[in-house]
């Protein structure tokens, strides 16, 4: 069965071996949904102010701005981006320094496909544990330390029953909040107040004109969920 592409984390490959650069984007491609790639540092570096990727990985010696100067100018910034720097037996000296500048981890070439998946497939659980967050477009997220809903960088006004029904939802991805559910969470400081399905379907109507189809689950004759990327 075909697994779903990673849509949450992005992924910028510096190396200006040409051959190895095309493999590894292929690679990358297998799992990630949004892979930039660079031939030099100062090329990494522009795509990264430009993209803000969550994890690199670049080669050390590149031409016009090698991987350590390109670390260097970004730690002076950014110590929370992920990177990964792959290098030579041969250039031992180097990778002591980029040891210094904040790394996940560090390849030996040839890089090996396996130790590769795993690394970022565990740098990605790292994110997305730092972040308190759940995405279920490719842009949009419920930020759980704020309990409010994004895409991107600007915040999905919501009304206050809006805000509480996806409050709920999102406490519990994948799992069905029923409608009965639903209604006494957004009732509960209200004491006593008769059931009302209406009242449940009308707030959910409204809430979908400020979402994009499909991020609300409508699971017939359950109720509703929320499914994560």
């Amino acid at each position: 069965m075909k697994s779903e592409k990673i849509r949450d984390v992005s992924v910028l490959l510096a190396e200006d071996e040409g051959e190895l650069r095309e493999m590894l984007q292929e690679y990358l491609q297998l799992f990630f949904n949004r892979v930039y790639t660079a031939a030099s540092g100062d090329e990494a570096y522009d795509i990264y102010k430009q993209k803000k990727p969550n994890i690199i990985l670049t080669d050390i010696s590149m031409p016009n701005l090698d991987g350590l100067e390109m670390i260097g100018k970004i730690r002076e910034s950014d110590k929370e981006t992920k990177i990964i720097v792959m290098s030579a037996h041969s250039e031992q000296e180097k990778l002591l320094l980029a040891i210094k500048l904040h790394l996940e981890s560090y390849l030996i070439k040839p890089i090996k496909t396996d130790k590769l998946k795993t690394t970022l497939l565990d740098i990605v659980a790292q994110i997305r544990a730092e972040v308190h967050r759940t995405y279920v477009t490719e842009s949009i997220f419920w930020d759980y330390d704020t309990n409010t809903l994004w895409e991107n960088t600007k915040e999905i006004k919501l009304r206050k029953m809006e805000n509480m029904l996806l409050k709920l939802l999102f406490s519990k991805p994948n799992m069905i909040a029923s409608t009965k559910e639903i209604f006494e969470h957004l009732h509960k400081e209200k004491g006593e107040k008769e059931f009302s399905v209406h009242a449940v379907t009308s707030l959910m109507k409204r809430l979908r004109t400020k979402l994009p189809e499909g991020v609300i689950h409508n699971i017939y004759g359950s109720g509703y969920k929320i499914i994560p990327l």
